[in-house]
């Protein structure tokens, strides 16, 4: 392609707009273009990178023997009401794009295909001997970001490839879990990123295990936690340690002590002249699930320790069918105006004890009567320690479980790993802290929507079971992105040479020179008929603007018909280390050939 020809418009500015490196550069390189809020056009360039990694994802997916297909972005909504997740996605989460159709029937914009493909496979499988089936898809996705960013990274309309797997038995499903591991670890390889596979929330999509696949980078959303040894990585949101041992109490008997004006931990330690690991507070949440039922959450956590909102919200889901619902709609820390509407008297906040009276709840049909009470690890272990007297102004010293307070009932692991902790498998082992975009996930959904869908097969004896499940995400989209934003410097974007829009470009210093056009366009045509994909930079500009322009839109190696073909030779630079040489015109093509060769 000649860039006389292309629609191509760089521009010498940062966006004011754009947030991170990647989104800058590619705006500024004529990559993408903004149309609306979270949504983008994906010119020529672009265009060329995501057919790259479409095809690398193609080649991998169908290696496992997966059958592509394509599923419908219009999706009635009762398959998701079926399921369950119609509230969860329209209301709770609120990520799909709902719509009435003109015979006053729901719709939604597909995020995801779990129902659809359960549909089909309800309609479409029965014996086990149809079994296993692994199927895929790109395309197009909707998600109805509350606030898009970052570009690619985070809009409302984004390529993915979304596969779904269906089996006897998890056996069954854990094998091809285990090839899908393997396809997208091949994936980023092959995409010339490096990335990490943590261990990872299953969140809305539901499951028994899944596994998110991170590419480092600065800019990442995602805060990944890993051992050195190599045995441990998940993301912060899953992730499992060891804390710090607590300091010992040095208080040996239980007394109640005025303590003015300390109604957070730091204030409470520094008054008492204590640990804040010899603390047990007592933080509220206030959860609505999609009945409309208000729970109040009582969690009695160490005082160095923070709660993860994440596995609270996967407790609070489980215990959903105790107060005759399904899910989650929100989750909060309520503040004044909304302890007003379930509150019968005013709250001691900040000396709130584990065993607060429920009386503090006042009687109403859509508010549980009674605190849901939870107690984390790390505050079962403590003896003689702080906590609030449920009065203002006063603590409580030397208190144990069994004497002074009875022990919630729930025990559940609900603190929040950091970089620091002991590694559970090895205490050895600290954890370490890398930032990560997540552009790969895959989970084993078990048979979570085939019950609730009906999607059966019959086994060997007759038997009528529900398919087991597996769902396999990649952002095609979003992975490009992430390349840039792993690889970039002040001059521009640096692409991996397996997914770079083009090979090489052959700019022209100067269009009035005409043994300069003459060896660009031999070379041109000599390296297009090689199968290196190659720009002509033959545009009426100075030199010095089409290296920018080279080095800001990334190709991976730049040849430049200058001075040097008086020599019989061309300069060509290399992107990624800048590296420069004068290579004999005759070498060039079978050079470049074994570059791209090597490096993919």
């Amino acid at each position: 392609m000649r860039l006389s020809q292309m629609l191509f418009v760089t521009l010498r500015d940062d966006p004011a707009d754009a947030e991170i490196p990647s989104h800058k550069l590619l705006l500024r390189a004529g990559y993408i273009r903004r149309i609306g809020s979270g949504v983008y056009a994906y010119l020529p360039l672009m265009w060329r990178v995501l057919q790259k990694v479409s095809q690398i994802v193609r080649e991998e997916m169908n290696a496992t023997g997966a059958q592509e297909c394509l599923l419908p972005q219009l999706q009635p909504a009762d398959l998701w009401k079926e399921s369950g997740r119609w509230d969860t996605y329209t209301k709770a989460e609120g990520i799909m794009f709902s719509l009435i159709d003109r015979r006053e029937q729901q719709l939604g914009l597909g995020p995801t295909h779990e129902e659809v493909v359960t549909t089909i496979a309800r309609d479409m499988i029965r014996s086990y001997r149809q079994l296993p089936l692994n199927l895929y898809q790109l395309q197009t996705k909707f998600r109805d970001e509350i606030r898009p960013r970052f570009g690619l990274m985070r809009g409302r309309e984004f390529i993915m490839k979304d596969g779904y797997s269906f089996h006897v038995d998890e056996d069954s499903l854990k094998a091809t879990y285990q090839d899908m591991y393997q396809a997208y670890s091949n994936m980023l390889r092959r995409s010339g990123l490096a990335f990490r596979a943590v261990d990872a929330d299953s969140g809305a999509i539901g499951g028994s295990g899944s596994t998110e696949f991170m590419v480092l980078a600065e800019a990442g959303e995602d805060e990944v936690l890993y051992t050195e040894d190599g045995k441990y990585a998940a993301n912060v949101e899953k992730a499992v340690s060891l804390p710090a041992d607590a300091v010992t109490s040095q208080f040996t008997t239980h007394e109640k002590r005025d303590t003015p004006g300390t109604d957070t931990i730091e204030t409470v330690c520094k008054f008492l002249n204590c640990s804040p690991s010899q603390v047990v507070k007592n933080v509220l949440y206030q959860t609505v699930y999609d009945n409309g039922k208000t729970v109040l959450v009582l969690i009695s956590i160490r005082g160095d320790q923070e709660v993860n909102e994440v596995k609270l919200q996967n407790e609070l889901t489980k215990l959903a069918p105790n107060y005759g619902a399904k899910t989650i709609i929100s989750l909060t820390v309520p503040n004044a105006e909304a302890q007003q509407t379930w509150a019968a008297k005013s709250l001691p906040l900040g000396y709130i004890a584990p065993d607060i009276a429920d009386e503090y709840i006042k009687g109403d049909k859509q508010v549980h009567p009674k605190f849901l009470r939870f107690v984390d690890q790390t505050a079962v272990d403590l003896n003689n320690f702080v906590t609030g007297a449920n009065e203002t102004g006063y603590h409580v010293v030397g208190a144990n479980w069994g004497e002074q307070f009875k022990l919630p009932e729930l025990v559940v692991d609900i603190r929040k790993a950091r970089p620091g902790d002991r590694a559970q498998h090895n205490p050895e082992q600290t954890l370490q802290s890398a930032r990560g975009i997540e552009v790969g996930h895959i989970f084993q959904l078990g048979t979570k929507y085939s019950v609730a869908m009906g999607a059966t097969y019959t086994n060997e004896q007759g038997e009528e079971k529900p398919l087991v499940m597996g769902c396999y995400g990649v952002g095609v989209s979003r992975l490009a992105q992430s390349a840039v934003e792993q690889s970039y410097d002040k001059d521009g974007i640096i692409w991996p040479v397996a997914i770079a829009p083009y090979h090489a470009i052959v700019t022209i210093p100067n269009i009035k020179d005409a043994q300069q056009v003459e060896i660009a366009e031999k070379l041109y045509r000599e390296l297009n008929q090689a199968g290196i994909e190659t720009l002509l930079d033959d545009r009426d500009e100075r030199a010095g603007v089409k290296f920018k322009d080279a080095d800001l839109i990334g190709i991976p190696y730049r040849i430049v018909t200058g001075r040097a073909i008086a020599n019989g030779k061309v300069e060509v630079v290399e992107r990624a280390t800048r590296q420069s040489q004068e290579i004999d015109i005759q070498e060039v093509t079978s050079t470049i050939k074994q570059w791209i060769a090597a490096a993919i």
